[in-house]
């Protein structure tokens, strides 16, 4: 499908009465009739389609170029639409949306069959969240509808945080995106299973496994995250994703052991950039030198990751050195989205 023109709404996200503004009323109009819609949330932006028809789920997987096995997130506006969504709601999953929604948190549950097939790609379970934005809240509740909303960019780019980079990705392929300035957390949810005894994370993100066992106690984490060959239970965890254009590399050593990598390369002629932080930007002498964020902030890193991996796109790189981060709190997430944008390619000095 292609469309002519995908339409720009530019809203205010500070904007008291935004479930009254003009533009999130007809973007809304326009999910709840069927057609494809991006929006920001506080993660990264999302492509909203209406969750309950299998025609709307269908246009975001064209759009995206995703493969259909991948299931979706589905994005709502209040507590209460959690009962219509799911077949049971665990004690640990009432704890988790107390304790962290509206918030990057997306809980995995027992589906109703209200829910698309496509949604859910053939699974019994459904993926839910509250987006922690002014703008998601207020165009899905005017929408009135669940909508799913995997990450508005195409399959295996880096995520967007902005909504030029939506427009760079998918102009032409879905109707309309709503503009609502740079996301702030960087990195898509946290994915936690409540199907079993224990809450299970499938994909690091914005909340820590930490701070998930300090609401329902014993926590256990995919040791694969994902990375099986079984049909996927969460978005984001089988196909390689968040890929530069440049071949990513994760270095495990010194500065200086970096910096011999990128000599090797910029004597073959090959352009070469360097993934680093405002702490290292001064170090390398390399074609294009990006800090993203501090490491004395790993939050920051989180922040600035996919623009920084599409800022390497920009400059025409062909080969990118990563430093690599701890993994740890935040840094879990962080390494989870360097490691498959790197499709496994790390090399140590050791």
């Amino acid at each position: 499908m292609s469309y002519k023109q995908t339409k720009m709404w530019i809203v205010d996200k500070v904007d008291h009465n935004l479930q009254k503004s003009a533009e999130i009323k007809e973007a809304a109009l326009w999910i709840s009739e069927g057609e494809v819609v991006a929006f920001p949330t506080e993660t990264v932006y999302g492509l909203g389609g209406n969750a309950l028809e299998d025609d709307a789920i269908a246009k975001i997987f064209e759009a995206k170029g995703r493969p259909s096995d991948n299931p979706l997130i589905v994005h709502i506006a209040t507590k209460q639409q959690v009962e219509e969504l799911a077949a049971d709601i665990p004690e640990m999953a009432s704890k988790l949306m107390d304790a962290f929604w509206p918030g990057p948190l997306t809980l995995i549950l027992r589906k109703q069959a209200a829910i698309a097939e496509k949604v859910t790609a053939g699974l019994d379970t459904v993926a839910l969240r509250m987006p922690d934005h002014p703008v998601a809240l207020a165009l899905l509740e005017v929408a009135g509808v669940p909508v799913a909303a995997p990450s508005a960019n195409l399959s295996g780019k880096p995520s967007p945080t902005t909504a030029r980079h939506v427009d760079r990705d998918l102009h032409g392929k879905i109707a309309g995106i709503v503009d609502g300035g740079a996301t702030g957390i960087g990195v898509e949810s946290t994915v936690v299973d409540c199907t079993g005894d224990v809450a299970m994370v499938l994909r690091p993100g914005g909340i820590t496994a930490e701070q998930i066992a300090e609401v329902v106690g014993e926590v256990s984490v995919d040791p694969a995250l994902g990375e099986s060959d079984l049909a996927p239970k969460s978005p984001g965890v089988k196909y390689t994703h968040y890929a530069p254009k440049g071949a990513l590399y994760l270095v495990e050593g010194s500065r200086e052991y970096v910096q011999t990598l990128v000599n090797e390369q910029k004597q073959e002629g090959t352009k070469v950039g360097v993934l680093t932080t405002v702490e290292g930007e001064h170090a390398y002498d390399a074609d294009v030198v990006l800090a993203c964020g501090s490491r004395e902030q790993l939050a920051s890193v989180a922040s600035k990751l996919y623009e920084t991996l599409r800022s390497f796109d920009d400059g025409g790189v062909d080969v990118i050195y990563s430093e690599v981060f701890p993994n740890e709190g935040v840094g879990v997430a962080i390494m989870n989205r360097l490691e498959k944008a790197a499709g496994g390619r790390m090399v140590s000095e050791k």
